[in-house]
């Protein structure tokens, strides 16, 4: 098993990487691989999933990321295809939060997490991350802009991100929001 790989991403999939390391491309599917930049060296931490059909590798960018991960998968009936888009849209601390204030409505953002899901999340992990990263406060979550990590999340870079956050009304939904940055960003 690996934990990490330190190596330069060779180029980027949809929903992977390709780091090389010393001549070797290791295929590693991560949450948002525009996050990552051709040709730039990585410390990617990893997480091996092997069953009798498959042999893949996860890679997070931090430790606390891998850490929120593996407790997620954890979780009776979401495996790590459906835990990549979680950790693709919200944010370790977002995340963290809906589970230990039981905030179902959160949590059912995330593509094909259903309310069933949801709670059994809550269930399972509530009171059960405060080993991950360093903790958050209050203000640390009043600060965090949604709309922003929704947009990484698609694959957009900060710099493209920044001019079309002011001209976004965030009195809507996040659904409307998300719309109207994108309208913004096509043109």
């Amino acid at each position: 098993m690996f934990d990490y790989i330190i190596g330069k991403i060779a180029y980027l999939k949809t929903n992977a990487i390709v780091v090389d390391n010393h001549g070797i491309g290791y295929l590693i599917y991560v949450a948002n691989p525009f996050s990552y930049e051709e040709g730039k060296e990585y410390k990617v931490y990893t997480y091996e999933h092997i069953t009798e059909q498959e042999d893949i590798l996860y890679g997070f960018k931090t430790l606390e990321e891998k850490e929120l991960f593996l407790k997620l998968i954890s979780v009776k009936g979401l495996g790590p295809k459906m835990t990549l888009p979680i950790l693709a849209v919200g944010s370790i601390n977002g995340i963290m939060d809906a589970i230990e204030r039981e905030n179902i409505l959160y949590l059912k953002k995330f593509p094909k997490i259903g309310e069933k899901l949801a709670r059994q999340i809550v269930l399972d992990l509530k009171g059960k991350l405060e080993f991950i990263g360093t903790g958050f406060t209050e203000d640390e979550m009043v600060k965090e802009n949604e709309l922003e990590e929704v947009l990484i999340g698609l694959g957009y870079k900060e710099k493209e991100i920044k001019p079309v956050l002011a001209k976004v009304d965030t009195s809507l939904s996040i659904e409307e929001q998300v719309k109207d940055a994108l309208k913004l960003l096509l043109r």
